[in-house]
This record gives C-alpha cells, sequence and structure tokens, in this order.
C-alpha cells in the first residue's frame, strides 16, 4: 500500500504572481507553494481555514505608513507573527515586448506605487492609470497588447509575463523599503538568548485618568525600547481603547517580563502576537 503523497507547505499573499509579497516569499520561503490571494481578507482566511500554511502580509512601508487593513484584520484574527522580512522596494517601467520608451502614453500600476514613481510619470508625461495591483498592472498590458500603454511593476512581474523593461528603478525614493510580517495559526517563540527579538503585542486600557500614561512608563523605568505603538478605535467609539505595540526583547527577558507585569495593572486584556527574530535589516539601519 503506498503512503499519500505529502502535501506542499503553502504560503498565501495578497496579489497576483508578481506582486512585492510573491518575491519575498521566493527569496525566504523558496520551497513553499507561494499561493496568490485577491484580498488581505482572503489571506488570512486561508491560513485560518487551513488551506495555507503561512501568510505573507506587509505591514510597514517607509513612505506610505502603516498598512490600514492589516491593522483592522490582525488584532482578531487568531494568527500569529513568527516572522518579520524587510523588501527595499523597486520598480520597472515595462511595456510589451517591441514596445519603446518614447511610444508610451498611459503607465498603470497601483495607486501607490504610481504615487512613489512621480519622477517618471512626469518627465515622460505619462497619463496614470489606477490598477488594483502592481503585478496585476503589468498582467493587464500584456492582455491590451498595446504599445502605448506601460505598467510601474516589480522586477519579477517582468520576468514572469515577458515583458521588455524600458526603464529601471523608476521609485522616487531609494528608501522606499515595506516590512514584511508571517502569520501562522500557532505562537512559536524565538528561543530567549539567541539574538535581538521582537515582541509584538496588543492591549486595551482601562478607563482611568491617564492610564496609558501608567500603562507605558514600565517600559521606560526597565529601559525596554517600544518601537510601534499604534492606537485603534474599538466598537464604534471614537476613543481609542486598543493599542498594538512592539518591543525589543524577549518576554523572558527581565525587563520586558516586569514592564508586561506593570502593564497589565492598568489594561484589561493583554495579548502576545508574536515573539519573533529581529531581521538584520533593523541592525544595518538603526
Amino acid at each position: 500500500m503506498t503512503e499519500a503523497p505529502r502535501r506542499v507547505e503553502r504560503i498565501a499573499y495578497q496579489g497576483e504572481p508578481g506582486a512585492n509579497s510573491h518575491q519575498v516569499c521566493r527569496e525566504h520561503y523558496p520551497d513553499l507553494e507561494a499561493v496568490p490571494c485577491a484580498s488581505f481578507e482572503d489571506v488570512f482566511a486561508a491560513v485560518e481555514g487551513g488551506e495555507a500554511d503561512l501568510a505573507m502580509i506587509p505591514i510597514d512601508n517607509s513612505i506610505a505608513g502603516r498598512v490600514a487593513d492589516i491593522h483592522h484584520f490582525l488584532p482578531d484574527s487568531g494568527l500569529h507573527i513568527i516572522a518579520e522580512h524587510f523588501l527595499r522596494i523597486r520598480f520597472e517601467l515595462l511595456g510589451i515586448p517591441g514596445a519603446r520608451l518614447d511610444q508610451i502614453r498611459t503607465v498603470h500600476s497601483h495607486v501607490h506605487a504610481l504615487g512613489q514613481c512621480r519622477k517618471v510619470i512626469r518627465a515622460h508625461n505619462l497619463t496614470p492609470v489606477i490598477s488594483g495591483d502592481t503585478a496585476g498592472a503589468a498582467r493587464e498590458i500584456v492582455e491590451a497588447g498595446d504599445p502605448t500603454q506601460a505598467a510601474i511593476s516589480p522586477p519579477l512581474a517582468a520576468e514572469i509575463y515577458g515583458l521588455e523593461v524600458l526603464a529601471e528603478d523608476v521609485e522616487d525614493e531609494e528608501h522606499n523599503t515595506t516590512r514584511f510580517v508571517v502569520l501562522g495559526r500557532e505562537l512559536v517563540e524565538a528561543a530567549p538568548g539567541n539574538g535581538p527579538v521582537v515582541t509584538s503585542f496588543i492591549f486595551n486600557v482601562r478607563n482611568l485618568p491617564a492610564a496609558l500614561y501608567k500603562a507605558l512608563g514600565g517600559f521606560a523605568t526597565n529601559g525596554v525600547n517600544m518601537t510601534k505603538l499604534e492606537s485603534y478605535m474599538v466598537g464604534g467609539e471614537f476613543t481609542a481603547t486598543q493599542f498594538l505595540a512592539e518591543v525589543d526583547g524577549h518576554p523572558a527577558d527581565v525587563g520586558v517580563a516586569n514592564a508586561l507585569e506593570e502593564l497589565r495593572f492598568f489594561t484589561t486584556d493583554v495579548k502576545i502576537l508574536g515573539v519573533y527574530p529581529a531581521d538584520p535589516f533593523r541592525e544595518d539601519h538603526a
């Protein structure tokens, strides 16, 4: 009796093949099957439902700031952050095979990508056309087959869709970088004392005067560096009571443990979202 083949592990991402999220999956998880999803909600659902084992999710960009949809889904998803990766965002101006740069009249891409590549658009007097996804824009111009249409897309999209690279590195800012987090169903904590670690958590403050100030005081007095603090409206209330925070260090570290213990005195709920190795990018760009 032959054994059933072992299921290949899958990692889900938002976007079409060739998107930046797909690029990060290929770089860091080359042995996993990368599964494209139409929306962030579909990505979370794929992992929650067992259709994928992991999710690759963009959470912050050095130019555009936080990815708002993610901060809506993450706290209640039941998923946990197990890793982080940073990707230097690069865009190329792509045309169909045989197209020339002086022929291009319109350029397709995601609204954020168009906003991050204004110089090349202005230099060639192009008309921007908003697409749902940077890689999807590459697919659209392939389907159109029009030499006057171009796409601003990641380099991987040129490879996948067989497009002509009309101009490389067309992004306005060289520091354009996106931080991605990897989500899984299980909380897999990085081992303490084995290099830099990031701890991500959410908490709700009690309805007390200066509750947030008091809740965070323990991190300062214990010498813990807080790298992120973002607020949320909960239950339709305009008073922000839920916060997402990230600190350098492991919950097993004395300072972090003491700070979290003090935090609990002034909050109604503290939930650890992840304890994972800090990407070397942090130290290189400190």
